[in-house]
């Protein structure tokens, strides 16, 4: 690859997105045990190595991808995966203490509604299924962006029925407590 600014865009992307998931995988691990001591539990601990693995093979893929000298830098590619880590960091924002790369269910914590989460009910799940494609589309492979995309739909199908049974039941649970009365024959 001739010295351009993809040479150099492409690896510190790369990096960045590398050290970015290390970091993130440190957060959550720390709010899961924060979480789990609150009283809170898994659930969907069968699907999460399957996420695991999806998304190590992703970032992977894609540094073989550079090493191998295939990749090929596309800046409205590349520009729309950055236009993304804001929405990302504002997702993580949102959730706090309770983003997590794991379903943790704290069975008294409130449903969060702010930030992105007045707007829609899984903005993180769409950030990624944005960011899996548009990565490999930003270091010129539309075969692997089909092909993660294809993948991580599969996962996200598991674990979106896993964690949107979880929520109806709490908004369900929710909604019942708020209908009873504040004290008895009232």
């Amino acid at each position: 690859m001739p010295a351009t600014a993809g040479a150099i865009l492409i690896p510190l992307l790369l990096l960045f997105v590398t050290l970015q998931r290390l970091l993130e995988l440190a957060i959550a691990r720390r709010n899961t045990r924060r979480l789990l001591a609150a009283g809170g539990y898994e659930i969907g601990r069968r699907h999460y190595p399957l996420l695991m693995v999806l998304h190590s093979l992703w970032l992977l893929t894609l540094w073989f991808w550079w090493l191998d000298g295939r990749a090929v830098w596309i800046p409205a590619a590349g520009l729309a995966y950055i236009l993304l880590q804001p929405l990302r960091f504002w997702v993580m924002a949102s959730l706090g203490r309770f983003w997590t790369t794991r379903i943790i269910v704290v069975p008294d914590a409130p449903l969060v509604r702010r930030g992105p989460y007045r707007f829609l009910r899984h903005p993180n799940y769409l950030i990624v299924v944005m960011e899996m494609a548009m990565l490999p589309l930003a270091l010129g492979s539309w075969p692997l962006a089909l092909i993660f995309s294809l993948a991580n739909a599969a996962v996200l199908h598991l674990r979106l029925r896993v964690e949107v049974a979880s929520l109806d039941r709490r908004r369900q649970e929710s909604s019942r407590e708020s209908s009873l009365p504040d004290r008895p024959g009232a």
